[in-house]
């Protein structure tokens, strides 16, 4: 990795993504900073007085992408461990476990994730018994595609004494809720330090190569720990890739003294990010108000009333940090909503709109839930992967919720509409680090209603998570924003519309919009040669 300290580059002979000069092919880069972008001609003026001229070649230069939601250490894990994403069946699955265990005789515990089996011809999880034999009696933890349930083992259990009596137990099948979570922290837990900086490294530097300056990292009790966010912070601060900004996912509520101190002294924004106000659809544990179409007796798991909510809210907002919450089901936003308007009743709208309260999923929401989102101020952190992933007349959506239901799910063009601030991220590694995949993604939804276009997406991808973390900025190429860009190769720029009612797109130079690549599905994707923090490069691709 190029460790090089900042100076003052220009960049020249590409094309520069900038709303200061739509046709801008040059920039000037002073140490962490932008600090000119304009023409090609202009250009020559700074020649002779930078530190390195860096010669594009008709590469693209774009704001550097911000990833609104990732789990860092358990992306590294899966990238340098057991993925069974790619896993055709149940078999299959069984088969990778097996292969793993063997290859990896020195780890305490073996750790997997990625399972999907709604997708497989027959739907037949694997059980406890056939992870026994396939792992030789050893602990695995091995999470469902969505990371709200798991499969484990019975040396697994051994290690969270006590969860057989937990919410969410069952003694073959996966386990959801408490049960699952105490299972987690005994996985993580046995994680040694030195593999989970290896982990963590291998998902910053897989970040890197994709043009991402950023990551909200979601961290909580129930989810990484303490030991995990600080070691995180450390390894980004100590060595260049992107930055890492934090929350801490735990409430604050009356009998639960120090938690908001504790957000502080972590390092964190807000006591936001996975708090969970419910589960997830594919684990059927997302809280809705009519039954799963596949589940007619089940509605999910509310795991926070909307007093509690309030509360929470509340008391961020008088701290001066920023609440969050994880909510997919209706019912869940709908407790979101309930208590955050009664925060703001007791505080006052603009006081509790001014913090950038954070919503992360918001599925299910209809006309009303929108409008109220718009009202508050509150942030949706969204991730169009999971569209693109379970989205559909077929799709996982379909299957739990019934075509009707599925089809309202996601509806980005309508919170555009509205006014509600949207930032992308891939909730990796539910879905991978793939920053123009889910820009794609969020332009060509699977429900043509609910598209937005190119540009919409790119910028909710870019600008859009730095206003999440109230910066206001960053995440766009103007002089005096922070020097955080990336270079890629591209083919032909194109301003791209979801409305098949006109051109959807143009490349006439005469219309002032800035071009994007071309994401039609099909299409390939953008490739990374540089990305660049803080004006420090912290990728670069060989021979490029």
């Amino acid at each position: 990795m190029n460790e090089r300290t900042p100076g003052t580059v220009l960049l020249r002979g590409g094309t520069v993504y900038s709303p200061a000069d739509p046709f801008a092919t040059a920039m000037v880069v002073e140490g962490g900073a932008i600090a000119w972008i304009g023409s090609e001609g202009a250009a020559d003026g700074f020649a002779d007085s930078v530190d390195e001229v860096v010669r594009l070649d008709g590469a693209l230069v774009t704001p550097a992408f911000t990833d609104a939601h990732v789990h860092t250490t358990a992306t590294g894990l899966a990238l340098t461990g057991l993925d069974l994403s790619a896993a055709r069946d149940h078999g299959d699955a069984l088969a990778r476990v097996t292969a793993y265990a063997a290859e990896h005789p020195g780890h305490r515990v073996l750790l997997g994730h990625g399972w999907d089996a709604a997708r497989w011809p027959e739907p037949r999880i694997p059980t406890r018994a056939e992870l026994d034999a396939a792992t030789g009696g050893r602990p695995l933890y091995l999470t469902r595609a969505d990371m709200h349930s798991a499969v484990v083992t019975t040396a697994m259990l051994d290690l969270a004494p006590g969860v057989e009596e937990l919410t969410g137990y069952h003694p073959t099948g996966p386990l959801t809720r408490d049960a699952h979570h105490a299972v987690r922290r005994a996985a993580q837990d046995a994680v040694a330090p030195e593999q989970r900086r290896a982990a963590q490294r291998a998902a910053l530097r897989r970040a890197a190569s994709l043009g991402i300056g950023a990551l909200h990292e979601c961290a909580g009790p129930r989810i990484s720990g303490e030991d995990d966010l600080t070691a995180l912070l450390r390894l980004a601060a100590e060595e260049p890739g992107p930055r890492v900004l934090a929350y801490w996912a735990e409430a604050a509520l009356p009998g639960t003294d120090g938690v908001l101190d504790r957000v502080r002294e972590l390092g964190a924004l807000g006591a936001a990010g996975d708090l969970f106000a419910d589960g997830a659809l594919g684990s059927h544990t997302a809280c809705l108000h009519q039954p799963y179409a596949d589940a007619e007796h089940t509605t999910g798991s509310a795991y926070l009333t909307a007093e509690q909510i309030a509360q929470h809210v509340g008391a961020c907002t008088e701290a001066g940090l920023q609440a969050g919450f994880h909510a997919i089901g209706d019912a869940a936003i709908t407790a979101v909503i309930a208590g955050v308007r009664a925060a703001a009743e007791r505080l006052g709208v603009d006081r509790v709109r001014a913090a950038r309260h954070r919503v992360e999923h918001a599925e299910m929401l209809d006309e009303d839930t929108i409008a109220a989102f718009a009202d508050l101020g509150l942030v949706a952190s969204v991730q169009p992967a999971f569209d693109a992933a379970w989205g559909g007349e077929d799709g996982m959506y379909a299957a739990r919720l019934g075509a009707e239901r599925a089809r309202t799910l996601n509806p980005y063009a309508a919170m555009l509409r509205a006014g509600v601030p949207l930032a992308l991220g891939s909730d990796s590694p539910v879905t991978p680090l793939d920053p123009w995949g889910t820009v794609r993604a969020a332009a060509f939804h699977r429900t043509p209603e609910h598209r937005v276009s190119v540009r919409a997406a790119f910028t909710a991808h870019t600008r859009g998570g730095w206003r999440a973390a109230r910066r206001d900025d960053a995440g766009v190429l103007v002089p005096g924003a922070p020097a955080d860009y990336a270079v890629w190769r591209a083919g032909e720029l194109v301003v791209q519309a979801p409305d098949e009612r006109v051109a959807n797109w143009s490349t006439d130079p005469r219309s002032g919009t800035p071009g994007l690549p071309d994401l039609t599905p099909g299409e390939p994707l953008p490739r990374c040669v540089r990305t660049v923090v803080g004006g420090r490069t912290v990728f670069e691709r060989p021979n490029e």
